[in-house]
C-alpha cells in the first residue's frame, strides 16, 4: 500500500524567481516562431503576490531559488520535478536547453531529505524518454500523464515505474499544449477542467480509465482550468485561482467551492508564455506524521 496523506496537505513550497531574461525562450524560438510581448516588472510583481499567498494566507515555508539569467525559463519550476509522498523525480524537459534547470531543483530535493530519482538519459534506462511537469494530474488516488508536444509514452512510463503504488494513465492533450493547462484539481476528488471541446474529449477518456469517481467542475475560460488546491497546515481549505479580471467567465464557478478560502492570483504574464498557476510552484509535504 502507498504512503498516502489526504489529498492537498501541503507543508512547503518551492519556487524560483523570475529572471531578467523573463519572455526568451531556452535555447530556441517558441514554437509560433516569435517570443510575445510580456511586462517583466508585472510577472514579478505578480510572482511576489503568488508566493505571498503561498506564505502567508496559506502557512507554507517558502523555499525560493534565485533567478538565473542563464535559464530563462527556470520559473517554470513544475516542470522539472513530480513529487509524491517522499520521493522526487527529477523529469526531462522536451527542450534539451532546459534540463539544467533541475540542478538547483535536485539540491533543494535533497535538502529536504526526499529521496531523489532521477530520470537520466542513458540508453536502455530512460533514454528518448521525455516528461514535463505540467503534463502530470496527480488526483491523490492515481496519475493522469497527458501526451503532448512535451512529454512522450516513455515519460510516462517512467513515471509509472518510480511511483509504483499508484495507477497511471496516459491520455492524449486534447486543446492546450500540456494537460494542466485544462484541468487542474479542486480538492479531493473534484477536477476542474475547461469546457472547451478538446478538454472534454481528453475528459473523457480519463473517465474511461479509472475506477473511481470524480466530481467535475467546469470552467468556460481555458486559463481558468488550472488552479491551486492546498489543505494548509491550519487545515483549512485554499484554491489558488486566476481572478475575475482574468477570467471574468469563471467567477460564479469557483463559487459553486463551498467552505474554501477562495485566492484570486493574477498570471497574465507567465500566461502569455503558455504557463499556468501550478507552474510556478512545487509542492511538498514532509510531515511523516499525517493527520
Amino acid at each position: 500500500m502507498a504512503n498516502v496523506c489526504p489529498y492537498g496537505r501541503f507543508t512547503h513550497a518551492v519556487v524560483r524567481g523570475i529572471p531578467e531574461t523573463f519572455g526568451k525562450a531556452a535555447g530556441e524560438e517558441r514554437e509560433n516562431g516569435e517570443n510575445p510581448a510580456v511586462d517583466l516588472a508585472k510577472a514579478q510583481r505578480q510572482f511576489g503576490v503568488l508566493t505571498g499567498a503561498l506564505r502567508q494566507k496559506v502557512g507554507l515555508q517558502l523555499i525560493e531559488i534565485p533567478p538565473d539569467p542563464e535559464l530563462p525559463e527556470s520559473w517554470r519550476i513544475e516542470d522539472v520535478a513530480v513529487i509524491q509522498g517522499d520521493t522526487a523525480l527529477i523529469t526531462r524537459p522536451f527542450n534539451q536547453q532546459r534540463r539544467s534547470e533541475a540542478e538547483a531543483v535536485r539540491r533543494v530535493m535533497s535538502e529536504l531529505n526526499l529521496t531523489v530519482v532521477e530520470m537520466g538519459a542513458e540508453e536502455g534506462g530512460s533514454g528518448g524518454a521525455t516528461l514535463e511537469g505540467s503534463d502530470v494530474l496527480f488526483t491523490g488516488r492515481e496519475f493522469f500523464v497527458g501526451i503532448s508536444s512535451h512529454t512522450n509514452h516513455r515519460g510516462a512510463e517512467v513515471l509509472a515505474d518510480t511511483f509504483r503504488d499508484f495507477a497511471v494513465s496516459t491520455v492524449p492533450v486534447c486543446g492546450g499544449a500540456r494537460l494542466k493547462n485544462i484541468c487542474s484539481m479542486g480538492g479531493p476528488d473534484t477536477i476542474i477542467i475547461s469546457n472547451s471541446d478538446g478538454a472534454k474529449k481528453t475528459l473523457r477518456m480519463m473517465e474511461q480509465l479509472t475506477d473511481h469517481h470524480y466530481e467535475v467542475l467546469s470552467v468556460p475560460e481555458e486559463s481558468a482550468a488550472n488552479c491551486i488546491y492546498i489543505r494548509g497546515p491550519t487545515k483549512l481549505d485554499y484554491v489558488l485561482h486566476r481572478p475575475a479580471d482574468e477570467c471574468p467567465d469563471s467567477v460564479s464557478a469557483f463559487q459553486k467551492l463551498q467552505d474554501y478560502s477562495l485566492l484570486p492570483t493574477a498570471c497574465s504574464e507567465a500566461s502569455k508564455l503558455g504557463a499556468s498557476l501550478s507552474s510556478l510552484c512545487l509542492l511538498i509535504n514532509r510531515k511523516h506524521t499525517y493527520f
